[in-house]
């Protein structure tokens, strides 16, 4: 990354510190290169936050400073003073947004360095839950992020910083390129470490092997002191520099006396090598250079291997981060072309998107007809038609004409921005079950290390000869690497895959109570209906004209976000605008036209003192002036293509399935007739659907509730998970467990299927990484498992756990039921 030079104070002087001013020692070895030029550093501390600015692509910091940040007395990377510039309002504008439903909170997604294992990330959380002012935080492993939320009154995100480099954990803003390079370096280096063990393995197998071969006597002493040294040297690389992270890792863990997985590893491999070190300098004692070799590439493999399938599986995650585009076209009011950063454009810009280009926001297209791909979006994979006045989505793929959409909603405004939000916040709270898991890893990390103790103490006087032998395999085949990966890569793979389907997990628990579910609530007006209501009949009452019922009962409407509101935008008109607008929740609206009172909704409502009976069967609203019916409206709403598919297909999994809907019994029997549901419930207020969850969960079920309005959101949060529709409300969506992010009901059935067999594989999982370390621990303890087939057991054993996870990535579901009866076609 580099940028222009810049004019800020520390840029005049070629001696002072190009971050913090201050005067920079002779033959200090600090810099920083940007734009092809090298800037002096006056200590490491300035050296990790410039490269942490830079890298964090937020180099636009040195551009725009207008003061030079405070010189901290203490000079360790540590002290939060060090951190202090990222404190700066404009810097902290990029990645620091308001919490959404907590007043005065911020929240922050950091990349995060160093993270190996599920310790890591507990010990991460741990230490900024202890912070006073942080109110969540939670590490995502399979991307190496941590979102935080805190009070910025009270906690400063130096402070936050300065902790995390503290424990051995250095972080910086998250952005999606930035932390896909740094991913890929980590990669690289992984890599090359991998490729140093297994030569060295190899070489030093190869001077081992004529030892063991050998008879005693054949191998001449110069010649077997000759292949001692010379694995000694092979060994050293592979020690130094492959085992390195290991090592890294352990350090960092004593310091926070926090036991992770990386301790007993480099026990062992420090351990053999000093061991097998001193028998070869001093000619006496036994040399393991081979096995230290062997079991460090095996350990690097297994967890490269791993770390490979977990970012495979959250590949899609990060396709959305960077799924908006770059640049964008917008358009003046010449209609003169501009290309400019697509994060520069606001709400009333013109873009013009060109076939094969993504779309830079959320927008309404002006002009133009094409396909549009939104299978990223939405999981649905046939490309979808959309004409002027229709929606766009940011991140969708134009495919075939250019068209001209007129922004409403960009950069941290999109829909797909909110969407990785949602993601990340999926990773705040963990199940129960992965905090079992989280715990039992910890602790065993401890127990091993007691164990491993008197394993030691016992062989010595048993055989002395054979003490290291053996210790080394109890700490190297007992680690707990697949119980700790036993829950996080199955979560990791069913939030992918669910994704993938179309169906965004926004909180962590939702998957595993989808697997528990006994109860699906259904709610009906933009649910099992499409929500497009349509205004089919209207019947004038009290000598009032049809076009000036249609007229305010639109101005009424046009204060509302229901569906219902849309069937009456044709008769909105300049000149009719409706004051002191209320809407009773599952009543109607009220509002003042012209000096009268006008009411729209139901009849007991509207005409409050002598309702009258609606018409016919349907859903019927009565406008009312003053208590006197003046007309009648008749909707209709087209049930979804696969509704009754999907109700059918849900019974087949074993649920009940109900309806609960505010409208009138004569718009919801047909359509429960029609869908086959014996279970329903009509003219149900919030409160009477809040009352019916709460009755089936005081009977022991656990129920999920699926809607998509704001009337709605007092239901899903008192369901055990709750679903939103695609086009639900902000609110609605804010509230709900999961968001389907297509049309199609038949995603609820998947995503129930995909969470039971995320279910099974953890446990699963838990039972094999338990049964492995109960069987391998007495093997290694009694001296039947060699040090390098307890690395490899090790390795295998993580191997097992990823690879039965990632057997969700092909999961197809049961086929839905073919019955010819079930499918419905709306009239």
């Amino acid at each position: 990354m580099t940028l222009a030079s810049s004019p800020a104070p520390a840029a005049t002087a070629s001696l002072d510190c190009y971050h913090c001013g201050s005067r920079v020692p002779d033959g200090t070895p600090w810099s920083i290169t940007l734009d092809q030029q090298q800037h002096p550093l006056c200590c490491p501390g300035c050296e990790a936050v410039a490269h942490a600015i830079v890298n964090g692509g937020l180099e636009s910091y040195y551009r725009f400073r207008t003061e030079l940040p405070a010189r901290p007395e203490d000079r360790q990377a540590a002290d939060a003073d060090t951190w202090a510039v990222f404190d700066d309002p404009g810097l902290q504008r990029r990645f620091v947004h308001p919490e959404a439903g907590a007043e005065g909170r911020v929240q922050a997604t950091l990349a995060v360095d160093g993270i190996t294992c599920a310790a890591c990330a507990w010990l991460i959380e741990h230490r900024l839950n202890a912070l006073d002012g942080v109110d969540t935080s939670a590490v995502n492993l399979t991307h190496h992020r941590v979102r935080i939320g805190w009070d910025p009154q009270r906690l400063k995100l130096s402070r936050i910083l300065a902790e995390m480099a503290a424990i051995g954990y250095p972080a910086q803003p998250y952005e999606p390129d930035q932390a896909q390079q740094r991913l890929q370096h980590e990669e690289r280096m992984t890599v090359r470490r991998l490729i140093v063990a297994a030569v060295g393995m190899m070489q030093v197998m190869m001077f081992s092997i004529p030892i063991y071969v050998s008879d005693p006597g054949e191998l001449s002493a110069d010649f077997h002191a000759l292949f001692h040294w010379l694995s000694f040297a092979l060994a050293t690389p592979v020690v130094l520099f492959s085992a390195q992270p290991f090592f890294t890792g352990a350090a960092r863990d004593l310091r926070s006396r926090v036991m992770g997985m990386d301790v007993p590893v480099s026990l062992a491999i420090g351990g053999a090598y000093l061991a097998s070190g001193y028998a070869v300098i001093s000619g006496t004692g036994e040399v393991y250079f081979d096995s230290v070799a062997m079991f460090t590439f095996f350990l690097l493999f297994g967890r490269y291997v791993e770390s490979r399938a977990r970012r495979r599986s959250g590949h899609t995650g990060n396709a959305l981060s960077g799924a908006l585009p770059l640049s964008a076209t917008r358009l003046t009011a010449e209609d003169e072309e501009r290309i400019l950063p697509a994060s520069d454009l606001v709400a009333g810009d013109r873009v013009l998107v060109r076939p094969g280009h993504g779309v830079p926001a959320d927008g309404v297209i002006e002009s133009g007809e094409s396909s549009l791909d939104e299978s990223m979006l939405t999981g649905e994979t046939l490309p979808v038609t959309r004409r002027v006045g229709e929606l766009v989505t940011g991140g969708s793929q134009n495919v075939e004409s250019p068209l001209v959409v007129r922004v409403t909603h960009a950069g941290r405004d999109a829909r797909i921005a909110g969407i990785v939000d949602l993601t990340d916040r999926a990773f705040a709270s963990r199940p129960r079950i992965a905090q079992l898991a989280a715990r039992m890893a910890h602790l065993f990390v401890l127990r091993l290390l007691l164990v491993t103790v008197g394993v030691a103490i016992v062989w010595w006087f048993i055989d002395p000869s054979r003490v290291l032998w053996v210790t080394l395999s109890v700490l190297v085949v007992t680690c707990p690497c697949a119980l700790a990966l036993a829950t996080p890569t199955a979560l990791t793979a069913g939030h992918g895959q669910l994704r993938r389907r179309g169906v965004l997990v926004t909180r962590a628990n939702a998957i595993e109570t989808l697997s528990q579910l006994d109860r699906v609530i259904f709610d009906k007006t933009g649910t099992l209906t499409r929500g497009e209501m349509l205004l089919a009949e209207t019947r004038p009452l009290g000598g009032l004209a049809s076009e000036e019922a249609r007229a305010v009962a639109a101005a009424l409407e046009a204060h509302s976000e229901h569906p219902i509101a849309r069937a009456f935008r044709p008769w909105k008109t300049p000149r009719r605008r409706a004051r002191n607008v209320t809407s009773v929740t599952g009543q109607g609206l009220e509002g003042e036209l012209e000096g009268q009172t006008w009411r729209l909704g139901k009849p007991d409502f509207a005409a409050p003192e002598a309702p009258p009976a609606p018409p016919g069967e349907g859903q019927w609203l009565l406008l009312a002036e003053g208590g006197e019916p003046r007309a009648w409206f008749g909707l209709d709403d087209p049930l979804r293509e696969d509704a009754a598919q999907a109700i059918a297909a849900l019974k087949a999994l074993g649920l009940e399935v109900e309806l609960l809907s505010g409208d009138t019994t004569l718009a919801v029997r047909p359509l429960a007739e029609r869908l086959g549901l014996d279970i329903w419930q009509a003219g149900a207020s919030p409160e009477d659907k809040l009352e019916r969850i709460h009755a089936c969960q005081a009977l022991g079920e656990t129920v999920a509730m699926v809607g998509d309005g704001i009337n709605d959101v007092p239901v899903l949060a008192g369901a055990d998970v709750s679903i939103a529709m695609n086009d639900a409300t902000d609110l609605a969506r804010t509230s709900a467990d999961a968001v389907l992010l297509g049309p199609r009901l038949m995603r609820i059935v998947e995503a129930i299927e995909i969470s039971r067999a995320t279910r099974r594989i953890i446990h699963q999982n838990l039972v094999w990484s338990v049964c492995y370390n109960a069987t391998a621990l007495p093997l290694a303890a009694v001296g039947i498992v060699p040090p390098w087939l307890a690395a490899i057991g090790m390795s295998a054993s993580s191997l097992v756990v990823v690879g039965n996870a990632l057997r969700l990535n092909r999961f197809r579901g049961t086929p839905p039921p073919a019955d010819p009866s079930l499918r419905l076609v709306n009239a």
